[in-house]
């Protein structure tokens, strides 16, 4: 794809987007079943034809690395999450077993507090990315050097961007759901106890049960409970209270 073509993927997503939040909104209040079902439904074609779009956006910029490649992958998975927490729900509708009503109510609950700050990341990142397609743009039309000095504070100040948005994902996760963070701590223990010195995110999910234990432990890297290295490309882990 040219830029061109990036600034269009990037518009369809935008406009995708401020379509979903505008049906999204008429999830709240009181509903019928058929009629909840009928926006769950919408909702769902809006987001995986969004997921398809961001897929290719992925595989785009994946080629160029760096940042590029870290926003649009955070764009999937935010995508990703919210297209399995529609489809959870969707599963759950039209049973009348008390204990299904009480897992449709848990997922529902699940469904719109993600939505809290899926919002919210979505329209960054696709406000970052379109930034950062300009700069290829720029860079495609102007072959002089950009002075290292702008270049420096360009990737410092980007730096403390990636460290609050992920402060900010660890702060909502403690609010939102305050016991993921012990069970993500125990389990990299667990793994410490087992031998295993470094250990990767995927690990701790697979142990602790909790879904993206991976924004945790980057969360509690930031305030000092865990250390973190780079290994093979991909992040480890290490308790700082082990050994």
């Amino acid at each position: 794809m040219d830029v061109e073509e990036l600034r269009a993927l990037l518009s369809d997503l935008e406009k995708l987007h401020s379509h979903f939040e505008s049906r999204f909104s008429q999830l709240y209040g009181e509903k019928s079943v058929e009629e909840l079902e009928s926006v769950l439904r919408e909702l769902h074609g809006f987001s995986s034809r969004k997921l398809e779009l961001v897929s290719s956006l992925y595989r785009e910029l994946a080629k160029f690395g760096g940042k590029l490649e870290e926003l649009s992958k955070e764009l999937y998975r935010n995508e990703h999450q919210m297209k399995f927490r529609i489809e959870e729900v969707l599963s759950l509708l039209g049973n009348d077993d008390f204990s299904e009503r009480a897992r449709l109510k848990a997922s529902f609950d699940r469904l719109v507090q993600f939505h809290r700050l899926y919002d919210y990341a979505v329209r960054k990142s696709l406000g970052e990315l379109s930034g950062e397609v300009e700069g290829l743009a720029f860079l495609g039309e102007n072959h002089k050097k950009v002075p290292v000095g702008i270049l420096e504070e360009i990737h410092r100040t980007r730096h403390i961007e990636e460290k609050l948005d992920k402060l900010v994902r660890f702060i909502y996760r403690l609010y939102v759901h305050p016991s993921d963070a012990y069970r993500v701590e125990w389990a990299l223990l667990e793994w410490h106890a087992k031998g295993l010195l470094w250990v990767e995110a995927r690990n701790v999910e697979k142990l602790s049960g909790v879904r993206d234990a991976e924004e945790i432990l980057e969360g509690l890297a930031l305030i000092g409970v865990v250390e973190k290295k780079m290994r093979g490309g991909e992040g480890v882990y290490r308790h700082r209270a082990y050994g």
